[in-house]
């Protein structure tokens, strides 16, 4: 059974930075591309950042370009979002995604597996 689980999200002050993880577990593929979405309620879900199987290929959204990083540990089955000058406008709850094929995609369809999601507030 494949399990994504998301953790580190909580509150920061706007100009903050803040990391969050993904663990992916029991995909039994050796490789899968991950990507970051976020999701107000209400809203659309925002696809936030993907990266590759091996970590050498990266997307970032326009509006988060410059400020977030994505990353990877495949030893661990962690994928990392580093989050840094942070506003209100990236208050939102994130999710991870886990997709058995090798190349970045923002596109949701392409994920088989999803998170719970972890919440993020940005706030003074």
């Amino acid at each position: 059974q494949v399990r994504v689980v998301e953790s580190g999200g909580g509150s920061v002050q706007p100009g903050g930075s803040l990391r969050i993880s993904c663990v992916v577990s029991g995909i039994t593929r050796e490789d899968y591309a991950v990507g970051w979405f976020r999701q107000a309620p209400g809203k659309e879900r925002e696809p936030i950042s993907s990266i590759s199987a091996e970590g050498d290929t990266t997307n970032v959204a326009d509006s988060v370009r410059g400020r977030f990083t994505i990353s990877r540990d495949n030893d661990a089955n962690t994928v990392y979002l580093q989050m840094n000058s942070m506003t209100p406008e990236d208050t939102d709850v994130y999710y991870c995604a886990a997709g058995e094929c090798r190349l970045a995609t923002m596109n949701a369809a392409t994920y088989d597996y999803w998170g719970q999601g972890t919440k993020v507030i940005v706030s003074s």
